[in-house]
């Protein structure tokens, strides 16, 4: 949640800063702020505002001129989107500003003991206790200021740090929430988030948990947050900035929808061993002795990371048969589980930063579990900590609702159902029938995408709609659940995905015209059990958008999907639900890729 950018150079600072902010607003956007100054300049300047970066470069000053500066861009925690409340903070003296990613959790108590001592505070955010922390140290340097203030305030942080009286440096730490350096010539770049450098660098550092940076124009140096050096040598990004542009689609929801096919061709590049019919993945740090001691996989993810999950438990359920399941990421750490050492655990995250899934990953690696991640951002948090993984090479995702990189997190799960299969007892037959199933997938993605004009006309049935069920069996069920949470994200639409098994023990009390439901009936051993479920909302008069194989007679509309393998079925079938979403959010004029109240990164509980 929330972005931040800096810079240290040479370079007019404002106009780089708005910038990063603008490439950085899908982590948060309710205010932004920024703050700037330079060796030759007395002080620091700063400037903040309610609502998107574009109002607040509406009211940066023609004269705003610095060579050092951080800005921000908000998704609020503590306190109500405000000027006020908009970061950076600045110390009562005008000293020292800090912008802030995470939650100090005793900031309260904090809070109370600056005010006993005659602080007054500005905000309501906990982040403005941090700059206090730092302005009132005796610390003679503002790395040791920092420290301090760190070693008291509790909870996650990326942080950076400017300070009138140190106007060569910013200083950098980060606890839970991504921290990443851009290295430039005889510049240094911080941000929240790799795509807000890779326009002026490809040349990065990304911090580790209880790790430091000071950066000076031409140099930077690491440390923990005890003072010790650590090393850190920079990686090269694969991402390039036009990765990051619009690429004459209206919106990045648009762009990335139409661009699974080819992201799919992707992750499957160079992965499929056609002599063996298995895949290599040799991420995964997993030998084939390890594979077959695995008595149970455990997935667990957040929103549409859990909803591959669910798929993915499936697929390493049929073909690798191995009792398989997904649990939200968020509930499985506060559960204290049963730690089975026969157990693969599996991270999945699309920024790989997500904090509920990492913090779960660092409890899992202290009971000493195996842990893989599956994630789309090389060098992450995630990544990092796992014992291996698979990286899902969706490319960026900026648009806050997860279209492609949901796809490629299902593919990458069929690839590790695959390989499991394969170790085990999943014939040569079965292999090969299998990875003609996924080379099959980018072509079929392609077919779907024309059928776009079909489904904005479906589309425009449902904007009145306040209300819409999602229904599904076995491997229908995850479909619709995520089905049903992009529809809600982007058009404001409520709506509740059930098994459609479980219709008749609740939800059909729910059925009337008004309310539209969505089904998806693939075309598999459960499609007559399917179409009973149809024959009960139509005896109740229920409309019905069919998602299926073949036309259904019982609904009043079908979006006919390519036929797979009954296995990768489920990859294919959410696809036209996210166009639908898409355009009935499109129709009611919603803000597609920045939804209210949404951000992209989850990096705060």
């Amino acid at each position: 949640m929330c972005g931040i950018v800096g810079y240290i150079g040479k370079r007019d600072v404002a106009p780089l800063l708005l910038e990063g902010l603008q490439r950085l607003e899908y982590r948060g956007y309710d205010s932004a702020g920024i703050v700037v100054t330079s060796p030759k300049t007395a002080g620091l300047k700063m400037v903040k505002a309610k609502g998107r970066v574009r109002d607040l470069e509406a009211k940066v000053p023609a004269r705003f001129k610095g060579t050092t500066g951080i800005a921000h861009t908000r998704w609020a925690t503590h306190g109500a989107p405000s000027d006020v409340n908009a970061h950076p903070h600045m110390s009562a003296d005008n000293k020292v500003a800090v912008v802030h990613n995470g939650i100090i959790d005793n900031a309260s108590e904090l809070r109370r003991k600056l005010e006993a001592d005659g602080v007054e505070f500005l905000s309501e955010t906990d982040t403005e206790v941090l700059t206090h922390l730092i302005a009132r140290s005796q610390a003679e340097t503002l790395e040791e200021k920092v420290r301090q203030a760190l070693r008291i305030v509790e909870g996650t942080y990326g942080i950076a740090v400017m300070h009138a009286d140190f106007a060569d440096r910013i200083v950098v730490a980060r606890n839970g929430s991504p921290v990443v350096l851009g290295i430039g010539e005889k510049e240094m770049f911080v941000a929240s988030d790799i795509a807000a450098l890779v326009t002026h660098t490809r040349q990065i550092v990304t911090l580790d948990d209880g790790e430091m940076a000071t950066l000076k124009a031409d140099d930077f140096r690491t440390y923990t947050t005890e003072g010790t050096r650590t090393t850190a040598e920079p990686t090269t990004v694969e991402w390039e900035a036009a990765s990051y542009d619009m690429g004459g689609h209206d919106t990045y929801m648009h762009k990335e929808i139409h661009e699974q096919a080819d992201a799919v061709d992707r992750v499957l590049r160079g992965r499929i061993d056609d002599r063996f019919s298995t895949v290599r993945l040799g991420g995964l740090n997993l030998d084939a002795r390890e594979a077959r001691q695995i008595r149970r996989v455990k997935i667990l993810g957040c929103g549409t990371s859990y909803h591959a999950g669910m798929i993915g438990a499936q697929m390493i359920e049929e073909l690798a048969r191995i009792p398989a399941d997904a649990e939200p990421a968020s509930e499985f750490r506060y559960r204290n589980a049963v730690v089975d050492p026969d157990t693969l655990y599996v991270a999945v995250s699309q920024s790989g930063e997500t904090y509920d899934v990492l913090a779960a990953v660092q409890e899992l690696k202290r009971k000493g579990a195996r842990v893989l991640g599956v994630v789309n951002v090389v060098g992450s948090a995630i990544a990092r900590e796992a014992d291996g993984g698979i990286y899902v090479h969706a490319g960026p995702e900026v648009c806050v609702v997860s279209t492609k990189c949901f796809t490629n997190t299902t593919v990458a799960f069929a690839l590790l159902a695959l390989h499991l299969g394969r170790t085990r007892d999943l014939s040569v037959r079965d292999g090969k029938r299998i990875i003609e199933g996924l080379r099959k997938l980018p072509g079929q993605i392609s077919e779907i995408m024309k059928q776009e004009e079909e489904i904005k006309k479906l589309a425009g049935q449902f904007t009145e709609a306040r209300s819409m069920l999602f229904i599904g069996r076995v491997r229908g069920y995850p479909v619709a659940r995520e089905a049903s949470l992009k529809l809600k994200e982007v058009s404001y639409i409520h709506a509740e995905a059930y098994p459609a098994s479980e219709l008749k023990h609740g939800p059909l009390a729910l059925i009337e015209p008004a309310l539209p439901t969505v089904a998806i009936v693939p075309d598999d051993d459960l499609l007559e059990k399917n179409r009973a479920a149809l024959e009960e909302i139509k005896a109740r008069s229920g409309r019905i958008l069919a998602v299926a194989h073949q036309e259904q007679e019982k609904a009043d509309q079908t979006i006919v999907v390519p036929k797979n393998e009954d296995e990768l079925d489920p990859i294919l079938m959410g696809i036209p639900l996210q166009l639908l979403a898409y355009h009935t959010a499109l129709a009611l004029g919603r803000d597609i890729d920045k939804p209210r109240n949404l951000a992209k990164s989850v990096t705060v509980e």
